[in-house]
């Protein structure tokens, strides 16, 4: 039987992890080398001490220290314990083994999420608690926490760290902490402790790039609160002229374009939360002109992030193929980088490019540890190619690897329902509405369950809950005629169908409206529907046959 240690104190994150990569990774650099590269992020990560060949290799691998401005989010640990998981199920290749793990209650919380993820995922792992005992301060590496995204380990080490370190001691040093710990605060939801270490240091400070860092990270925090109900949009843009009224005043060129730079883009954020998107596109358009000026040999992932960002506001705005070039821009800069093949991908799939969106999303699951999005959006391509099987295979897995991931929930309702596998359908929906209460699609879902289980009433209100969510979702109005048309009620069916054409005309909704205008007697509007349907469809026999009998 093996025992480690998972005592956070000892080496901070991923303590057990690395501990369990020592027992892996050499005989699979011998034996499976290509194993290894396979998961050469995640294991880097987890225990850089092991010092594996790296493969796969960002941007920001290869800067200084201050050009790292990309932090991971907090969901990217999840995507490492999965990428373990992954690598130590490899590993034990069917074998049978039992760790158990002392201290395990003092363990970071990436090891908690990864204890989780490999109790849920590696059948052949026993993780059995050991014994525990008292241990010292938990070590403070803080580049480490911040560019992996530590957010737990930083918070816990950073607040321990302030409370030893005088604001007149060491400034710079204290105003880095502050930032790093208040962002990591952030980052896990712990708003109110961030904004009293914002608030701590506007009191400390007043140095102009201090103030108007602290200005821009208030009106940031403002508009991404993880409660909507504290978001305050209007608020947030009084602090982020702060920041942009300091910075437009710094007199070297390359620390004023990229201060500057910076507090536009948070400007932008805020201006897209007040609706005002010319606006934002605006301020995103001068942090872009300031940087191509100013930090043209300097700080590329700077310029990659507002090209991604400039591409989204222009997808907003309808221009996709200047939203396309940006995305490329940002994607040749940092090859990479798999994130912005990501939106890349969802937006050729909705320009109808099928391929090239394909081989995005393709290399979104090839760059990174696995996450779901990429395998949520293939399967959207592979259900509107046809291919169910492979569709429900990538939402399958898309749940495996966060069964939290309320969207693939949706998605995966939806083609059992529609496969006649209502059981299935009803658990998916279940579980999506526990994670999203009052989603529409899962409403809508329900409905469609409970009508073909024979449940009228039910169904009846399930799509009355979801219209009541989305007016504008054409499912649940089509859905609703349908159930209407099933029980005689003709007219009421033929008025949802109306709807749904309106929203969005289809030869399915116009043959399925054209039935229930002949049932209500109006044969003449649906003659029309039915040659409508025809022009749009002109080789379905089934339209064909009714306009026959007409």
């Amino acid at each position: 039987m093996t025992v480690i240690d998972a005592d956070r104190r000892i080496r901070g994150p991923y303590t057990l992890a690395a501990a369990l990569l020592d027992l892996f990774v050499p005989e699979a650099l011998e034996r499976r080398p290509d194993l290894v590269a396979g998961h050469d992020i995640e294991i880097a990560v987890a225990a850089p001490h092991l010092k594996i060949p790296r493969s796969r290799l960002s941007l920001a691998d290869s800067l200084p220290q201050a050009e790292r401005i990309l932090i991971p989010g907090a969901r990217r640990t999840l995507r490492i314990a999965n990428g373990l998981a992954e690598f130590v199920r490899s590993c034990l290749d069917g074998e049978h083994r039992t760790v158990t793990v002392d201290n395990l209650e003092a363990a970071d919380q990436t090891d908690a999420e990864l204890v989780e993820v490999l109790r849920r995922r590696v059948r052949e792992l026993t993780i059995v608690p050991g014994a525990s005992r008292p241990g010292g301060p938990v070590p403070a590496d803080f580049d480490r926490y911040r560019d992996e995204g530590f957010h737990h380990a930083m918070a816990e080490a950073g607040l321990a760290a302030l409370e030893g370190l005088r604001h007149d001691h060491d400034p710079e040093r204290w105003m880095t902490l502050v930032h790093r710990t208040a962002g990591a605060l952030e980052a896990i939801e712990r708003e109110d402790e961030a904004l009293a270490l914002y608030e701590l240091a506007r009191r400390h400070t007043v140095d102009p790039k201090h103030r108007a860092s602290v200005a821009c990270s208030l009106a940031t925090l403002l508009v991404r609160h993880h409660d909507p109900a504290r978001r305050d949009p209007e608020a947030a843009v009084a602090w982020i002229n702060e920041a942009i009224t300091i910075t437009s005043l710094l007199r070297e060129p390359r620390e004023r374009a990229f201060h500057l730079g910076f507090d536009l883009n948070a400007k932008a954020l805020v201006e897209v939360r007040r609706r005002r998107f010319g606006e934002s596109a605006r301020l995103i358009q001068e942090a872009v002109d300031l940087a191509e000026r100013d930090l043209a040999d300097v700080h590329p992932i700077h310029r990659l992030v507002l090209y991604a960002n400039r591409a989204q506001l222009r997808a907003m705005s309808g221009e996709r193929e200047a939203a396309l070039a940006d995305y490329t821009r940002a994607i040749e800069a940092d090859p990479g980088y798999p994130d912005y093949y990501l939106d890349r991908g969802d937006l050729l799939r909705r320009l109808g490019r099928a391929e090239p969106a394909l081989r995005d999303f393709e290399s979104a699951i090839r760059l990174g540890p696995p996450w779901p999005e990429p395998h949520y959006n293939r399967a959207e391509l592979r259900y509107e190619a046809g291919d169910l099987a492979g569709a429900l295979e990538d939402l399958d897995y898309a749940l495996e690897l966060d069964p939290e991931f309320a969207p693939a929930y949706v998605n995966r309702a939806g083609l059992r329902a529609a496969a006649g596998e209502y059981g299935p359908a009803r658990s998916d929906v279940e579980r999506g509405l526990a994670l999203d209460p009052g989603n529409p699609h899962l409403l809508c879902v329900l409905g469609q369950v409970e009508a073909a289980e024979g449940r009228t009433a039910e169904a009846r209100a399930a799509f009355d809950a979801a219209l009541k969510a989305d007016p504008g979702l054409v499912e649940a109005w089509a859905s609703r005629g349908a159930l209407s048309f099933e029980l005689g009620l003709y007219g009421e069916a033929a008025a949802d169908l109306d709807r749904a054409v309106e929203l969005k005309e289809s030869p399915e909704l116009l043959f399925n409206r054209a039935m229930a205008m002949r049932a209500d007697g109006r044969i003449e509007h649906a003659v029309a529907d039915l040659r409508r349907a025809a022009e749009l469809a002109p080789g379905d026999e089934d339209i064909r046959a009714a306009l026959s009998r007409e």
